[in-house]
């Protein structure tokens, strides 16, 4: 059975090619007089918050921290697996480097949630993205203040369509290793898209990985952390314990996979990124085959003056998996969103 748990954490998480160094990277980091930095210690000392949201009759998990005075919203789309307490220690220390002056939103996918509150519906990557927009119109129809999207792996593929269907309050996107398009699937994505395109297979793996809920809760901690999670945090642990050895949440993470292979053999849309560009940041990792070289050198062609930074210090396409990468990438979005409202603001 750890065989096939580390299969599926291969999803999401395996990195088997290497990015070049044909652009420097940066770690934007502002200056205290930005968005309000200075104030850091006493505006930003509240915790992140998790809740359900009912969008569209379809129950979500929902990480946030509302800020007292906000000078804009981040709204943030995860990955594949869409469990959203995976990027609880990123919202928080997001939060933290924008000093307080942001709100965000972090939604999970719908019906990756704890409890199987949709009754096994699967969700298809478009049934996902239309989700996501729901929720800006359920929730943040009303937000006085510029919206920020913020995606990883396949959600920034997500926030990116998001983009393309809101509104001008949209001020700025970021999509952190990006899978955009499969444009040479390497050995595991070849693997997973056969498992996942079964539904046999993919019905199966689900049922082994969730027969692993039946052992006590210390029993599956200690398999975790000491197999999938040698270096991962403890919020990390803790989610990949209560979310990933549910029979429903799999089966969504499977679905949406095979989903996401049939249509991510399209050509990305290399027009509205270049009409859009000053909208628009990346961050690659290096040995992401999710986010691989030739994506970084295609979108270096096509929109050449989009932003591309890449990041060098280790912390991979799973960066929300440990305190560091955590830390690292929320620094880096801060960043990038201080240096764009600074550009606005002259």
């Amino acid at each position: 059975m750890l065989a096939d748990l580390k299969c599926y954490v291969a999803l999401c998480f395996s990195t088997p090619r290497r990015l070049s160094r044909s652009k420097i990277s940066h770690n934007y980091r502002a200056s205290g007089s930005d968005m309000g930095s200075e104030n850091l210690l006493s505006q930003s000392n509240k915790s992140v918050n998790l809740r359900l949201s009912n969008v569209s009759i379809y129950t979500a998990e929902v990480l946030e921290i509302e800020a007292d005075d906000p000078k804009l919203h981040v709204l943030f789309v995860p990955g594949n697996p869409g469990v959203i307490t995976f990027y609880k220690d990123f919202v928080q220390s997001l939060y933290e480097h924008l000093g307080g002056n942001a709100s965000i939103s972090a939604i999970g996918s719908a019906a990756q949630t704890k409890k199987n509150y949709d009754h096994g519906r699967l969700f298809s990557l478009d049934e996902q993205v239309e989700h996501k927009m729901d929720f800006i119109r359920q929730e943040l129809q009303d937000t006085e203040v510029p919206i920020v999207l913020v995606g990883h792996s396949i959600g920034a593929f997500v926030a990116l369509e998001m983009l393309k269907r809101s509104s001008e309050k949209v001020i700025y996107y970021i999509g952190l290793y990006p899978f955009l398009a499969l444009i040479r699937p390497s050995v595991t994505q070849s693997i997973i898209g056969r498992v996942a395109a079964s539904n046999i297979a993919s019905t199966a793996l689900s049922y082994i990985i969730a027969s692993l809920g039946i052992l006590p809760s210390k029993a599956l901690r200690f398999l975790v952390s000491n197999t999938l999670g040698r270096s991962w945090s403890a919020t990390a642990v803790e989610a990949a314990c209560t979310h990933l050895s549910q029979y429903h949440v799999m089966r969504n993470v499977l679905f949406m996979t095979m989903t996401e292979f049939k249509q991510l053999t399209k050509t990305p849309d290399w027009a509205f990124m270049r009409e859009n560009q000053s909208k628009i940041a990346f961050l690659f990792g290096v040995d992401d085959h999710w986010g691989p070289q030739e994506l970084y050198d295609e979108i270096s062609k096509q929109v050449p003056d989009v932003p591309l930074a890449i990041e060098r210090h280790g912390h991979t396409h799973n960066f929300c998996c440990s305190e560091a990468g955590s830390a690292w990438v929320a620094s880096h979005v801060a960043g990038l969103i201080k240096n764009k409202i600074s550009s606005l603001s002259k």
